[in-house]
């Protein structure tokens, strides 16, 4: 695994109007080396994407399509996630004033030594102060 990537990559590359060359080049390099993710990631991404389709921005048939696609695609599951969370990953939120599910991706790159890859604003901000590599 060579990264952690967050569900705003995921989504970015899912919606077309989000997705850049450096989010291509992140899904590259996930389609070569591998990238892990907490286990919050699936329900996040599904979440967003169910969400896109109530509000008109993307069709069910397109949603499913993306969610199958990314089934395909060499990202694993965390398995100490679920363990940390009232732990490490509470203790991150709060010294970075993050959510628990952004400081759950966090942690996890801490903890593989791995860089991140997101767009969230508050995360990258968060990681970069914990020295941890953010891409794009």
């Amino acid at each position: 695994m060579t990264i952690v990537v967050d569900a705003s990559i995921a989504l970015a590359w899912v919606h077309g109007d989000e997705k850049t060359d450096a989010v291509e080049m992140i899904f590259q390099r996930i389609g070569t080396t591998g990238a892990v993710v907490p286990v919050v990631w699936p329900l996040e991404v599904a979440n967003a994407l169910t969400m896109a389709v109530r509000r008109g921005r993307t069709s069910p048939a397109l949603r499913d399509r993306a969610l199958s696609d990314l089934t395909e695609v060499p990202i694993k599951i965390d398995d100490e996630t679920n363990a940390l969370a009232w732990t490490a990953t509470v203790k991150l939120a709060d010294l970075h004033r993050l959510t628990v599910y952004d400081a759950a991706y966090l942690d996890l790159a801490q903890r593989r030594r791995l860089p991140l890859a997101t767009l969230e604003t508050a995360l990258a901000r968060a990681a970069r102060a914990s020295g941890v590599a953010v891409l794009p």
